[in-house]
């Protein structure tokens, strides 16, 4: 896959507002898919299958913790995206 599908690809990802803003979250401190759905309230369900999409696509990984998963963005790409829009939504 060329640089142009590849950044095309994960952009597809993030585009998703549920995904922005879960990627957002987990860029500021990695948490549980129950840390994530009590912050969103969102069904834990509808995050389970964005965090597989966003997992699947490589831009998060899932850490165990005993019988919890904790999730992190390990995209830089990803990153620097989310952290540039948060510091425009600054300036607002």
């Amino acid at each position: 896959m060329d640089i142009f599908n590849s950044t095309a690809h994960t952009l597809k990802l993030i585009g998703h507002p549920l995904r922005l803003k879960i990627v957002a979250g987990l860029i500021r401190e990695p948490k549980c898919v129950k840390g994530i759905w009590e912050c969103l309230d969102i069904p834990q369900a509808v995050i389970s299958q964005h965090l597989a999409k966003l997992k699947a696509g490589g831009i998060i990984e899932g850490k165990r913790y005993g019988v919890e998963i904790h999730y992190s963005v390990i995209d830089p790409m990803v990153k620097v995206i989310v952290e540039h829009l948060s510091d425009r939504e600054a300036i607002r």
